[in-house]
């Protein structure tokens, strides 16, 4: 028996399917497969395959190596090719996320002014002053308790206002004026009288020059009856910038006080401190107007 012969050979392409390929033999003989054939199919085959491998190893080489390249524009810094802007600083020029705050030189503002710079002379005490100013209204009130005024009074002849000792220490150290007012609280009486000097130093000068008979002298009217005249009455003194203030407090009735009398001392205190704050505001007024 021949093998490949006896009528036309069937050719077996190995690239379609079996459906479509042709019969072994067509022909006469006995059906025997072209194994010559079929032996350089399977050939042909195998190196189809082995070009096909290359070449996509190629393609898989190439695509790998397009990416390492774009990697490496990018990591370079190639701002075109990521679409950023170019046009940005360097990076030392950007600012930094823990720079400070801009500092700025401290500003001070003036210091406020002194009250006591403006009742310590007659020069800067310009304000309106007299028996309205220092002692407003019809009465006041002091740590709850309520004081009702009577007479006020006004005179530039310090010594007519005075007593005992007083007269001759407000001349002597140049009193200009000097204001009164009476306050009362049931029985007791309190007269206030405040020496005005042209300087602080005259002022202080007159108070040091003062004893215990130094008094400014009772003022009733309006009714208050005569108080203090004749009898005993506790007596206060001191001086705040050029003003010079005493206080003299008894009984209406005309009895002495002694030192069990507690409501005339808390009287004549009360009406001091009135008149201690009354020419303090008086200076902090008149700062206050000059520091606009």
């Amino acid at each position: 028996m021949s093998y490949g012969q006896g009528g036309p050979q069937s050719q077996w392409d190995p690239w379609k399917p079996n459906s479509q390929q042709q019969p072994w033999n067509s022909g006469g003989d006995d059906g025997t497969p072209d194994w010559a054939a079929l032996a350089e199919a399977s050939e042909t085959r195998n190196k189809r395959r082995k070009w096909l491998f290359i070449g996509g190893g190629a393609l898989a080489t190439i695509a790998i190596g397009t990416a390492v390249a774009m990697a490496v524009v990018s990591a370079n810094g190639d701002d075109t090719a990521s679409g950023r802007p170019t046009n940005l600083p360097p990076s030392a020029a950007l600012p930094s996320g823990t720079a400070s705050a801009p500092s700025f030189a401290p500003t001070s503002a003036p210091p406020p002014l002194d009250p006591k710079d403006f009742i310590s002379s007659v020069k800067k005490d310009t304000a309106p002053l007299g028996p309205t100013t220092l002692f407003p209204g019809t009465q006041l009130t002091m740590n709850s308790t309520v004081y009702k005024k009577g007479a006020t009074a006004d005179t530039k002849n310090c010594a007519s206002a005075a007593n005992a000792t007083l007269p001759k220490v407000l001349t002597a150290n140049g009193c200009t004026r000097l204001i009164r007012a009476t306050y009362t609280k049931g029985d007791v009486a309190v007269t206030v009288g405040v020496a005005v000097f042209d300087t602080e130093a005259q002022a202080a000068k007159a108070k040091a020059q003062t004893d215990d008979k130094s008094i400014v002298r009772s003022l009733a009217g309006k009714g208050v009856k005569t108080f203090c005249d004749g009898a005993i009455c506790r007596s206060t003194r001191n001086t705040v910038g050029r003003y010079a203030y005493f206080t003299i407090a008894g009984f209406t009735g005309g009895h002495n006080v002694t030192k069990k009398d507690t409501k005339v001392f808390s009287a004549g205190d009360d009406l001091q401190e009135f008149t201690f704050r009354q020419i303090w505001r008086r200076g902090q007024a008149q700062a206050s107007a000059a520091s606009q």
